[in-house]
């Protein structure tokens, strides 16, 4: 169902079993998976492919060009997969040629009102974003983090699988999977035990990786205290994917508690 007054594109590619409200814009290089809802006044542009079932609330933007100086028109493209809830006021800009011309939202998250996904960024499933989060340019978040409300997150910053951000933070540094991390420029303060609990990960495998935090983070030498440690904590399924993370990638520095010697 199309209202009369939005305004289609004849080439944008529509399931016949979308829903568009009034005042709605979508344009020629669009395509909308079934059971998707658009509620109103919601402006899709570009090269926007979305998937099945999201349901995206009144003022959402997507697809308009990055608000990056460099972007220079090349051609690019946002992918939004399945199952998301885009609330009001969300805006989503596609990628440009420095990190691969691709903006990537996956399945099942929620973005609450006024959160903002910049160029180049890599959004896994079963995120949810707080009101108001502002995701820079090439920005990766894994899959399960929660992201507390008004957190602003520096450009190509990663924020870990099952990670979580409290509230109001200046994300500036990386924060490790199942890790917990606020403060008015971010440092760790623990693993997300709850999250852990949540996801079913057994008490045994929550007190290795609580055994891998208190050794690898008691100073600032920490990449040689993971070379340190014994082969049951090392080879830990979960620790190694925290150690993964620690060596994947380094353009901007790890996580780490904030009185460490």
């Amino acid at each position: 169902m199309i209202h009369p007054s939005s305004i289609i594109d004849p080439n944008a590619k529509i399931s016949k079993d979308v829903v568009i409200g009034p005042y709605c814009i979508i344009g020629s290089d669009v395509e909308l998976g079934s059971n998707t809802i658009l509620h109103s006044h919601v402006n899709i542009k570009g090269n926007t492919k979305i998937g099945k079932n999201n349901e995206i609330f009144p003022f959402v933007s997507i697809g308009t060009p990055p608000q990056d100086l460099k972007y220079n028109g090349e051609k690019n493209s946002i992918i939004i997969g399945d199952n998301n809830k885009l609330r009001e006021y969300v805006n989503i800009n596609p990628g440009t040629s420095q990190g691969g011309t691709i903006t990537k939202l996956g399945n099942n998250n929620l973005l609450m009102v006024y959160c903002h996904i910049a160029h180049d960024c890599n959004i896994g499933d079963n995120i949810v974003l707080a009101n108001n989060v502002q995701v820079g340019g090439h920005v990766t978040i894994e899959n399960n983090a929660i992201v507390g409300g008004s957190c602003a997150i520096h450009q190509f910053s990663r924020i870990g699988n099952l990670a979580m951000v409290g509230g109001m933070t200046g994300v500036l540094s990386d924060v490790i999977p199942y890790g917990l991390s606020l403060g008015n420029r971010n440092y760790l303060v623990g693993l997300n035990l709850i999250g852990l609990r949540r996801a079913k990960i057994s008490n045994e495998d929550i007190k290795i990786l609580q055994k891998f935090y208190d050794i690898v983070f008691c100073n600032h030498n920490f990449r040689s205290n993971i070379e340190n440690l014994n082969v049951e904590i090392k080879e830990n399924k979960y620790v190694k994917i925290i150690i993964n993370f620690i060596n994947s990638d380094k353009k901007r520095p790890i996580s780490l508690p904030e009185n460490i010697k």
